[in-house]
Formats: C-alpha cells, structure tokens, sequence
C-alpha cells in the first residue's frame, strides 16, 4: 500500500501564535521596506509603462557591450538600455520615446539599426522583434494595473467577508496587502523590470495566497463550532497546526512547477515566474503566521454565539 506524502507529521503542534509578536514584527519591517525603496528607488518600469522602443536581436557572437554602449551613447537619443537576454550572444535593447513623435522614434530606431550593421554586418544581426509603445498607453497601463491591483484586493475582501464574517475579511486583506507589498518591493530591491506580465503574477499571487487564507478561516470556524469552550488562542493555533501540512504541501509542488519554469522557461517569462515564487512563499509564511493569528485581535467568539441564539 502506498503512503500518502507528508511534509509536516500529523500530530504537529506548533504554537504560532506565541510567537505572533516577532512575526508581525517582521512583516511590519518588509512591508515598511517596500514602501520606503518605492519612494526612494521606485520601479524598473518595462516599456510596456513607460513608451519605447524594445528590439530584441540576435547577434552571430557575443557583442562588446561597453563598445557597443559608447556608440548607442553618441546617437543623442537618449540612455539606451542594453541587456542580455538569454544567451551571450541575444540582446535586449530599449530606445527611451522620442520628444519628437513617431519619426523621431523610428530614426532612432534606424540609427541603433546603423550601428550594429557598422559593427557586426547587417547579415549577421537577426532583428527578433520590434516594439513600440507610446507615452500615452504607457501612462494608462500603469493606472489600468494600479486599479486591477486595487479592485481585486477590495474583491477578496468582499468575497471572504460574505463567505465568512467582516472579521476574516478585514484579517485576509491584510495578509493580502502584506504579500502583495512585499513582491513589489522585492522587484524594487533588485532593480528587475516591472512589466505587464509582472502586474499579472501579482494578482495570481493574490488569489493563490488568499486561497490559502481561506482553508484556514474554513478549520477556524470548523473548530469554533466543535470547541465552544476551547480558549480563542489555542484554537486558532489547533487549526493552523491542522492545516498545516496542506498548506505546505500545496506551496512545495507548485514551487517545484515555478521553479522548472524559471530554469528552464527562458527569458521572455523569467520575471513573470520569479515574481510568482516570491509571492507565493510570502502568501505561505502569511497563511501560517500572520492572516489567522490577527485573528486575536478580532471578537470572533462572538459570531458562532450568535448564530446559535438565531439557531434557537
């Protein structure tokens, strides 16, 4: 017969909400983290928020960048950004907008064109692809996913507060807010473009954590109808402990997706995974530590006796 995979042992009893203290004290410092490198530092905004022109070419040897930026750098147009993407030899380059309009941007577009023809012969530059982004939809993707950001944490809230109760809402947008945050900051720290794909990732990570967050308000209320007398604190800490194994069995083989994804997936989708396995091993350590110990600081013993004098 074969045995069910266990990470965590059944009889687990881990009291996560002795230790509640230090681990707010720790997402309070992420969290105030990220706010102070987004003020300070901000984002790498890809061109899909900012307008440009990204090519992406390959090249028949590896480029010399530091020549190659020196040329760029004579053209006057601007800093352009040189990246390799994948292999040596594939090069990501962004040309900033143009105050100019469309010409300026396309003449810019053809000197950068004239300059790896110079150096390396045009047969020998591959031109992958070419896109352009105007300052105008730049600004409107970036308020587009402020909002999808927004309205999907409002979202959850209103979803869990009429699944559950105002309380658990209340404690699952918080735990929200916090990885949310944190995944961003976590792009600012280290400088990685911020892009559409980027913005995305975020909202999965909101809904993979909030699911989390809700098995284990669905064990709370489970037990707080099963242990009427048991004290607020041990319960919660029976049904995290309960949850527990599920909890990081469901983190552990999505990760293990996540990161065969980020080996072996390639450039195109490297910062859309990362910010994938950040979130998610945030989403985790909040389900566990954070979302059901604010629950202390809640009345929720009051809902089931409520339910139970309406019962009667």
């Amino acid at each position: 017969m074969i045995k069910p995979l266990r990470l965590i042992p059944d009889a687990t009893n881990i009291d996560f909400i002795k230790v509640r203290f230090f681990t707010f004290l720790l997402s309070a410092c992420l969290v105030m983290a990220a706010f102070g490198l987004l003020f300070t530092k901000g984002l790498n905004f890809g061109i899909d928020f900012v307008g440009g022109t990204l090519i992406e070419v390959k090249l028949d040897q590896a480029p010399n960048m530091a020549l190659l930026r020196d040329d760029f750098n004579n053209l006057n147009i601007g800093a352009i950004s040189l990246q390799e993407f994948g292999e040596a030899d594939d090069l990501l380059i962004r040309v900033p907008e143009q105050a100019g309009g469309i010409e300026d941007q396309q003449k810019a577009v053809e000197d950068v064109r004239t300059v790896l023809a110079k150096q390396y012969g045009e047969e020998a530059v591959e031109y992958r692809r070419t896109e352009f982004v105007g300052p105008q939809v730049g600004k409107e993707l970036i308020r587009a996913g402020g909002m999808a950001v927004l309205f999907s944490l409002l979202g959850i809230m209103a979803y869990v507060s009429v699944r559950f109760e105002w309380q658990f809402g209340a404690a699952a947008l918080i735990a929200l807010f916090h990885d949310t945050m944190i995944t961003i900051g976590f792009f600012s720290l280290t400088g990685m473009e911020f892009n559409l794909a980027t913005v995305a990732a975020v909202l999965m990570v909101g809904g993979y954590s909030i699911n989390d967050t809700v098995v284990v308000f669905d064990r709370i209320r489970e037990n707080m109808r099963k242990f009427k007398k048991m004290d607020m604190r041990e319960l919660l800490n029976v049904s995290v402990n309960q949850t527990l194994s599920r909890t990081v069995l469901t983190s552990f083989t999505t990760l293990l997706a996540l990161f065969a994804l980020w080996f072996f997936g390639g450039e195109v989708i490297r910062g859309f995974t990362l910010a994938l396995i950040v979130g998610i091993g945030v989403g985790t350590y909040s389900s566990i530590f954070v979302a059901g110990a604010l629950l202390v600081y809640f009345n929720i013993r009051t809902i089931t006796a409520k339910e139970d004098k309406a019962a009667a």
